[in-house]
């Protein structure tokens, strides 16, 4: 037997030979099919011909091959026997010089050795399904070539019923890491060979069905769905559940709920033909573009919504089932309401989910060719005739995969690879596959192929005058809705302004919402580092922690973010008026209403809950308010400060949350916060080694504060103006003109030096004047700390004085001191997570607890973080501070400048001192590492300030 060891197809510009047509992904009821996943024989060769094809041949001894497990990415296994991995934002980790590739091309031989069950059925045919394979495949069965193919994240079937026997089958399949088809996968995000989803081989019996598609509309002004399956083998349609049973290509008309992203109503049937059943789960909707808006069922959608790449901190894309549903699960439960499936179809399964929890999806095709941005997309494949076969592929092989999920509203033809005929092409054919459907395409702004018109990180500003009809363009652009494919760019503390945002789609119909990105950290699980990103493993080019810009962490906890997404669109918003009690409940649903929900209040005073109850609200419909009178207020004598707190809870367990989970709040005051106030009564005396005022000491040389009531104080308090930047206050590149980070480094606010003026003990304080200002520059902030206590308490009131031309605003402006002993903490203010001035949205005011570890913030990049906003008091290391006004408060075991300094979170290595940091003012967060920066009014300008603290002890 011979075989072929040319390797021109690596470089071949078409999608490849011997797969079968692409066709709708179903598991059948009752034809067999056996997994072929688990553990291969695996050979790893430095570049494509290094061995020859002889591994494909029938009694070949593998026994002293290594061994991989499929679904897997050979890097991401062998202990970095196996090559590494790369990240790349756009840039291609090889010359651009399509469709070549380098000769250094890491290539997998992977063999798999298997028997038919005893009960696989001897008659029909069989197909072998490979779901995703990166990124070129050439595979052989009994040592018969089958074919090769590209598309990494794309299906494909060969039809083997003819070369299987009972024992001893080889499957022989050999994989590159490099070819023409990674010119069409730059899609920022880790470059992973393998074989990384499922490796399947289905019976197909005689007249069984080959491929189905699922037509099933809505009509919302007589609540009737009209079903028609069309199939390729003829059969009949059961629903029981509407008493339809018809025969393929048959239309019928029934009565039926509708299925929405909030009432994802499926109906199960069955496809039966000769020779197979194939169970069926039914969605009636009806997506139009329709008056310039995107409809469901007649009504206008707002997409509240995230990207989704799919992602595993140890197995990379191989995601199994539950994985997947945590997925969903964790967005259901935090308010999300759609999916942009980024930058490929997802595995099959994961819209199955979709179908059952609810989520609207834009399902986007394989594709990017980002890195021709380089050179001006000069070359770029979508605009040359020569690769329009491959991109037909890709869009055909998505549609014809995913076609029969209701889930999926939007075909996406890709993503940011400009702009050409290929584009078309693929547009033309969808259009025409599937009229049932609308097509986006972001990089297309002139709407020429598209039904939206989709933009990412358009900043607030260029947003609002899109919503009102100002933003020009072509005629046909100006006819049709908007969203924002990308936005709130979750890299790192942020993404900050997407309330702000929230209220421009809101607020204007043609603003339709839009895709945070993205949903996860690709943080890949590193045994030295936590969890590693981009140049933690020697890359080449590489982009850093890029990679890690999601709204949950790489372990899928929530990060902060996704905690304020969920509140920015909560379903129901609530608003009171606390002094007339009245509180007003509005239903933001599209389509369904409140009656699926319970409603409670409870009463605080100083952030206790005294008294609670339910609270009778009326089954809303979509967009209707009501006004609901509260309870008097209850009687209590502590006359602190006192609020309302209304929240709306699941009144039942549902498919993706448990009675009681909150779905909504809001808060509001029932009466003004009592300020800390004393009179200054005692006054400072001084002795040769200490200066006392009250429960405290000073250092009489400088004023520095030694330790209030036995409570030593390793570090005094002094202005702090500094914070290790965050992702978003070092921006993107291409944004030189503000990122702040650099202007503060710049200017030098991470190197403050502090000059003392005077110390002054006076009759009733004890005043220190000090200037603050950063070396080479003139700029300064004066500043004084005025002491002042009544025997029992001590203030510390600040006064900052900007001097100079202060061009940027300030990252900070508080103070910061040591403690030597500090663990527990409690505080009466915004929690429980962090907050900063744009994205404290979720922050809810009451009584929280913590330890120190427990404030800091994990992020995978260490950076700012952990702030507790609207303090009213904090104690800690035996210390109560009380703010006037409220204030930020941090507290952490390390250092700011440590912070700054760390790569990775095990950098950070706890000391002996437990650094606070009680701030008057923080400067906003923004999502400028991939968009705008803070809005002005989130800035912190140098201007003139005075706060004040109370200190008084715990024991």
């Amino acid at each position: 037997m011979s075989f072929r060891t040319t390797a021109d197809y690596v470089e071949d510009v078409s999608p490849g030979s011997g797969a079968l047509p692409a066709r709708a992904w179903y598991a059948s009821s009752d034809a067999k099919a056996l997994s072929l996943n688990g553990s291969w024989r695996f050979r790893l060769s430095a570049t494509v011909d290094a061995e020859d094809d002889s591994f494909a041949e029938e009694g070949y001894d593998a026994g002293g091959w290594a061994e991989v497990t499929v679904p897997g990415h050979w890097v991401l296994q062998g202990d970095g026997a196996f090559g590494s991995p790369i990240y790349t934002n756009h840039l291609y980790p090889f010359p651009v010089d399509p469709p070549h590739v380098p000769t250094e091309n890491p290539t997998g031989d992977h063999l798999r050795v298997f028997d038919l069950p005893a009960d696989w059925p001897a008659d029909g045919g069989a197909v072998l399904r490979f779901d995703g394979v990166e990124s070129c495949a050439r595979l052989w069965l009994n040592g018969t070539e089958l074919g090769e193919f590209k598309g990494s994240r794309l299906a494909h079937e060969f039809a083997v019923g003819h070369l299987l026997k009972p024992g001893g089958n080889v499957l022989a399949v050999r994989v590159h890491q490099w070819s023409a088809g990674s010119y069409l996968e730059d899609q920022d995000q880790w470059w992973l060979p393998g074989i990384f989803r499922d490796v399947t081989l289905l019976h197909r019996p005689a007249g069984s069905v080959g491929d189905f598609f699922v037509h099933a509309s809505y009509d919302h002004t007589t609540g009737e769905g009209t079903l028609r399956v069309d199939s390729d083998a003829e059969g009949r349609v059961t629903v029981p559940g509407l008493d339809i049973d018809v025969a393929t290509g048959e239309s019928v008309t029934v009565a039926v709920e509708p299925w929405t992203a909030e009432t994802p109503k499926l109906y199960d049937g069955v496809l039966a033909t000769e020779g197979e059943r194939v169970p069926l789960r039914i969605g009636f909707r009806t997506v139009a573009l329709e008056d310039g808006l995107i409809k469901v069922n007649g009504k206008a959608v707002l997409f509240k919504g995230v990207n989704r790449h799919e992602w595993h901190p140890e197995k990379g894309r191989a995601l199994d089932l539950e994985t997947m549903r945590e997925d969903v699960l964790l967005m259901k439960r935090h308010n999300l309401n759609a999916v942009r499936t980024s930058h490929y179809p997802p595995h099959p399964a994961f819209l199955d989910l979709c179908d059952e929890y609810g989520l609207w999806v834009i399902d986007e095709c394989d594709l990017e060719t980002h890195g021709f941005t380089e050179q001006d997309w000069r070359d770029n494949p979508v605009d040359d005739d020569r690769w329009t076969p491959a991109l037909l592929d890709r869009a055909e092989r998505m549609v014809e995969r995913d076609k029969n999920h209701p889930s999926v509203v939007f075909w996406s033809l890709g993503n940011e690879a400009g702009t050409g005929r290929g584009l078309t092409a693929m547009a033309e054919w969808i259009h025409g596959r599937d009229p049932e459907r609308l097509v986006h395409y972001e990089g297309d702004w002139n709407c020429r192929d598209t039904d939206v018109y989709s933009r990412m990180y358009a900043f607030h500003d260029e947003v609002e005058k899109i919503g009102q009809q100002l933003d020009g363009g072509t005629r046909g652009r100006r006819a049709l809705p908007f969203i924002q494919c990308e936005y709130g760019h979750a890299m790192g503390n942020g993404p900050g302004g997407l309330a702000d945002y929230q209220e421009l789609f809101e607020k204007y119909e043609r603003l339709q919402g839009g895709f945070i990105w993205e949903w996860i950290d690709h943080g890949v699980k590193h045994a030295e580092l936590g969890y590693a990103y981009g140049g933690d493993f020697g890359e080449e080019l590489h982009d850093g922690n890029f990679v890690c810009d999601g709204l949950v962490f790489p372990d899928r906890t929530p990060s902060p973010g996704l905690i304020e997404y969920k509140k920015v669109i909560e379903p129901v918003h609530i608003e009171g008026d606390g002094a007339n009690g009245i509180v007003r409940i509005t239903n933001k649903q599209d389509f369904a209403d409140l009656s699926a929900l319970a409603f409670e209040w409870s009463c605080q005073v100083d952030g206790e809950t005294v008294e609670s109850g339910s609270l009778a609200v009326p089954a809303l419909a979509p967009g209707e308010s009501a006004e609901v009178k509260l309870p008097e207020p209850p009687v209590d004598g502590r006359g602190g400060e006192r609020q309302w707190t209304v929240r709306a809870l699941l009144a039942d367990d549902t498919v993706w949350a448990p009675k009681d989970h909150v779905v909504a709040w809001g808060q509001f005051a029932a009466g003004a916060r009592p300020l800390p106030s004393f009179p200054a009564s005692d006054r400072p005396a001084a002795a040769t080694d200490r200066i006392t005022l009250g429960p405290a000491e000073f250092d009489p040389r400088t004023g520095a504060l030694r330790s209030i009531g036995g409570v030593a104080v390793g570090a005094a308090p002094r202005l702090d103006v500094w914070r290790a930047p965050t992702d978003n206050d070092d921006g993107a590149e291409w944004q030189t003109d503000t990122r702040y980070g650099m202007l503060w480094r710049t200017l030098g606010l991470h190197r403050m030096r502090h000059r003392l003026v005077s110390v002054e003990a006076g009759d009733d304080a004890l005043t220190v004047r000090t200037r603050v200002a950063p070396a080479a520059r003139e700029v300064g902030l004066d500043t004084v700390y005025r002491w002042t206590s009544d025997g029992e308490r001590l203030r510390l009131t600040v006064s900052v004085t900007p001097e100079g031309d202060w061009t940027v605003p300030l990252p900070r402006l508080g103070v910061r001191f040591g403690l030597p002993e500090a663990d527990r903490v409690e505080w009466f203010g915004g929690g429980p997570g962090e907050a900063y001035p744009d994205t404290s949205t979720a922050s809810m005011v009451g009584r929280w607890q913590s330890t120190v570890d427990g404030l800091q913030t994990p992020y995978v990049r260490p950076q700012e973080n952990g702030a507790r906003a609207d303090v009213r008091w904090v104690e800690l290391g035996g210390l109560r501070i009380e703010g006037d006004p409220e204030f930020w408060f941090t507290a952490r075991r390390w250092t700011t400048e440590q912070l700054e300094a760390a790569r990775h979170r095990t950098d950070l290595t706890a000391g002996d001192t437990v650094w606070v940091n009680l701030d008057h003012g923080q400067h906003g967060i923004g999502s400028q590492s991939c968009g705008p920066g803070p809005l002005p009014q989130y800035f912190l300008k140098a201007e003139p300030a005075e706060f004040s603290f109370v200190f008084s002890t715990t024991g």
